[in-house]
């Protein structure tokens, strides 16, 4: 046998793979960003003549309650809290999970919202563990749209499934309790609800900004600020490319898959038809929208999730290396586990969008991703050390992904500048153009790793973990500014103290 002309054979075969899959990810990726250029523009120019704040005052607008899950968060509860209770909307109130918390962060929010227990009939429709010390409300007038449940620990889609439960609203929004929201998310989030009458709006999500380095006090956004890690800046590009160019685009294709644990609005009565969310994945944000369409699919109803550009929520982005790694090796395995609890959706066409389109898309060029690169990267090495290298080839692939992976961020920059300019400070703008040229280097092979481990863990490790993300707090209020000029009067020396 001639085992030359089959090893030849063999690396034209993957000349040919790695050259299609990347041309078709760039031709994916340009498709995706002129829908999103069109959906961003069209929702701008809709939204100029709409006045939110007539919702505000409207006592026919659709009752909301916000979930939010709480474990060990006794950094911030009480601001993001307080945060959480001063959004402008008229119908809403505010249900706290404290989710078997080991800390003091039951004991503080009893302290700070003079909370006590009451009785409290839950309509226990959806699964949950069971309560701990119970169900408690605020005896101040000024928190009535409080309500906090402290229950055994379940891990969050337990946490949410229990708010679902106590929740007597039509619509939930289920958030991080660490998240900013704007004093306008709802009437922004719930517009689109009350919009579209041809079809059943099941959920709908807002972009995610990353709050690093912001100036935040009392629970409200004074000043958005470029973080100096190098790691944060990554991700604030990130986020960006992510929401404004590929989210905006599924949701015109009405083939969005996810939607941000962060920040999500549902319509509760289908959460609840379709069981709540899944306690078995780490991925239970997209695994229920897969699910909530997959349901309106089989019973061939019209339905859509919309998708907003509004920067309505604001998050902790982690800013550590173990703990990003920690954080997108969740998201892989919560991937990897929701395609495949429903695989019967991809190639299906009874599933329209969905299965012909956003499922096959998502498995390629999410799922398949990372090991179709690792795998080139091998690849390139067996190349080497086979010496039938062709430098000029390996050399045009990398540029053109280079080049386009700039060409792609530029366009998410220009998107976000000609849209919502959050980033006004001076000099900004040379650290996003550093940041788009560095990026790559500098995130993608920690998210590239991430991913892989991801898989490993996926497959091969038993003692699958949710992972934990470290806050470090974004709060910043009067009373720690005091603390901290407090501390800082500790530490200077008086004149008659003692030198060592």
């Amino acid at each position: 046998m001639d085992y030359d002309h089959i090893i030849r054979s063999i690396i034209l075969t993957f000349h040919y793979f790695f050259l299609v899959f990347t041309i078709a990810i760039i031709g994916g990726y340009v498709i995706l960003a002129i829908f999103s250029s069109k959906e961003t523009m069209d929702y701008l120019k809709k939204n100029s003549f709409v006045h939110h704040k007539d919702l505000i005052k409207s006592p026919i607008a659709p009752s909301i309650s916000i979930i939010a899950p709480a474990y060990n968060e006794s950094l911030n509860i009480v601001e993001n809290v307080r945060s959480l209770l001063s959004t402008h909307y008229v119908n809403y109130d505010v249900i706290i999970v404290n989710d078997g918390s080991k800390d003091d962060s039951l004991e503080k929010l009893i302290n700070a919202y003079d909370l006590e227990k009451v009785e409290y009939l839950i309509n226990k429709k959806v699964p949950t563990q069971e309560l701990r010390e119970g169900v408690f409300k605020s005896k101040n007038p000024a928190f009535d749209k409080l309500i906090v449940v402290d229950k055994q620990n379940g891990g969050k889609a337990d946490a949410l499934n229990c708010g679902i439960n106590m929740s007597e609203s039509k619509y939930i929004a289920c958030i991080d309790v660490d998240c900013l929201l704007l004093e306008d998310s709802l009437q922004r989030m719930v517009k689109p609800f009350l919009e579209h009458t041809d079809r059943k709006v099941i959920a709908s999500g807002g972009v995610i900004r990353i709050a690093n380095a912001c100036k935040i006090e009392d629970g409200k956004l004074l000043e958005v600020n470029f973080p100096d890690k190098w790691i944060e800046r990554a991700q604030i590009l990130e986020y960006l490319r992510a929401f404004l160019l590929g989210r905006m685009a599924w949701a015109r294709l009405n083939g969005l898959l996810v939607i941000s644990g962060a920040f999500g609005l549902f319509d509760k009565e289908i959460a609840i038809e379709v069981g709540g969310y899944d306690t078995k994945t780490v991925g239970e944000d997209m695994e229920i929208i897969v699910r909530m369409r997959a349901y309106m699919e089989e019973r061939k109803e019209e339905y859509k999730v919309a998708y907003i550009p509004d920067p309505l929520c604001w998050t902790e982005a982690p800013d550590d290396r173990k703990i990003l790694i920690s954080q997108r090796n969740r998201w892989t395995r919560g991937t990897i586990e929701t395609l495949k609890m429903h695989k019967k959706i991809g190639m299906n066409y009874k599933y329209r969008v969905l299965g012909l389109l956003s499922f096959p898309y998502w498995f390629i060029f999410e799922r398949m991703a990372p090991i179709v690169e690792v795998t080139g990267i091998l690849y390139f090495l067996f190349l080497v050390w086979y010496q039938s290298i062709s430098w000029s080839f390996v050399l045009g692939l990398f540029l053109l992904a280079y080049l386009f992976s700039l060409l792609f961020s530029f366009v998410a920059i220009f998107t976000e500048e000609f849209t919502y300019h959050q980033y006004k400070n001076k000099g900004i703008g040379l650290k996003l153009v550093l940041t788009i040229i560095l990026e790559p280097f500098i995130l993608h092979p920690l998210v590239l790793y991430a991913a892989m481990r991801g898989n490993w863990d996926y497959y091969f490790n038993k003692n699958k973990k949710w992972g934990v993300m470290v806050r470090k707090g974004l709060a910043k209020t009067k009373l720690d500014k005091l603390k901290k000029i407090k501390n800082i009067k500790k530490i200077i020396p008086r004149k008659n103290d003692k030198k060592d």
